[in-house]
């Protein structure tokens, strides 16, 4: 199995979107089993997906000496991005930050290169699995795909066949519409990765008075986010896997905008009219990386949060019912709604009293 494993110069991790740490390395073959490698596999699925963790760790721990004098706030939003990944990375691995420190930069690309390893082994392994299950989404269960497409033939894919084109049409455009079809099938209308693709909303219907209504709310992306996190079965809503899924190996217990950026990205692999197998920087065809990132702008644009805690809630309730971070309302005339009420009650008259 081969995967994206990253071994950069440094020195180029800090100014440009093209070098920067949050952006792939180059490919190398990968193995190991070690907890740093698990590790990389759920952060490049739930965080961050395309980090080149060698530059990402070693301007990092740079930066954290730069910090001691300076503020984060003084750096370009590049920048603070980038080390707001580099902070996630430490927070979520107890004792990373303290090998890295005491360590040699030799020792800090290592884990950086252990930690790509499992990022990128993760992407290969989802898209394999997830380029032939989610030809079963494309239509509603019980109908067939017509034409039938084949599972390893690719070029009747995209934009070339009724259903998959009608998905993948960038939302604004009229896919019913015979010469946008024909523009889109010859390639003389090109799609960037930021012009979303019709499956990304809810019943494939996009408003153009309100993009967020139905947003990243469809069916597919239901399916394929099951399919990786909590287990293939579970997208029948009859869960028959014997061990536990990537979610629950990993204590994951609420939907996060870098996970549901990563099953967008590797939702739309069903194109598959490429030769790329994974979704990288080298993906000029499908422009993954930019599609990824897109997404995930807007996921964590400050200007965008309650629209996005909407969503984020509603997404947890769907795959996590039972986790805290569903937010269930409580029932009306419960005992639980009572001893709420009760309490409110309390301590409304306590407030009462002080005054």
């Amino acid at each position: 199995m081969t995967s994206d494993e990253n071994n950069p110069s440094p020195e180029d991790s800090s100014r440009k979107r093209s070098a920067s740490a949050l952006h792939t390395g180059p490919r190398k073959k990968a193995t190991s089993s070690n907890p740093i490698v698990l590790h990389g596999r759920h952060f490049g699925r739930t965080v961050f997906a395309l980090c080149n963790f060698p530059a990402l760790l070693t301007a990092g721990i740079l930066r954290l000496e730069e910090l001691q004098d300076s503020s984060i706030e003084d750096y370009p939003a590049d920048i603070r991005r980038e080390h707001g990944v580099f902070m996630n990375v430490i927070d979520s691995y107890p004792g990373l930050l303290d090998r890295l420190t005491r360590g040699e930069e030799e020792d800090i690309i290592h884990v950086g290169e252990l930690l790509g390893k499992g990022a990128s082994g993760a992407r290969g392994d989802d898209t394999k699995t997830l380029k032939s299950a989610v030809l079963e989404w494309l239509v509603p269960r019980g109908q067939a795909v017509i034409p039938p497409l084949s599972r390893n033939i690719k070029s009747d894919r995209g934009f070339n066949h009724e259903v998959t084109g009608a998905l993948l049409c960038p939302a604004g455009l009229d896919w019913s519409d015979a010469e946008t079809k024909q523009s889109l099938k010859s390639g003389e209308t090109a799609v960037c990765g930021d012009q979303w693709p019709m499956f990304l909303y809810a019943g494939y219907r996009y408003d153009p008075e309100d993009p967020w209504k139905g947003l990243l709310r469809s069916e597919i992306l239901i399916f394929g986010f099951k399919h990786v996190f909590t287990s293939p079965s579970s997208v029948d809503k009859e869960p028959k896997a014997t061990r536990s899924g990537n979610a629950s190996l990993h204590g994951m217990k609420s939907v996060t905008p870098g996970s549901l950026a990563y099953i967008a990205t590797q939702a739309r692999r069903f194109d598959c009219t490429c030769s790329s197998s994974v979704f990288s920087r080298t993906d000029t065809v499908t422009d993954s990386e930019n599609f990824y990132h897109s997404i995930l702008d807007l996921l964590e644009d400050p200007d965008e949060s309650e629209e996005v805690a909407d969503l984020m809630t509603w997404w947890t309730r769907r795959i996590f019912p039972n986790s805290s971070s569903s937010q269930r309302p409580i029932s009306k005339n419960s005992a639980l709604s009572k001893i709420r009420e009760k309490r409110a009650a309390l301590q409304e008259l306590a407030a009462a009293d002080v005054n």
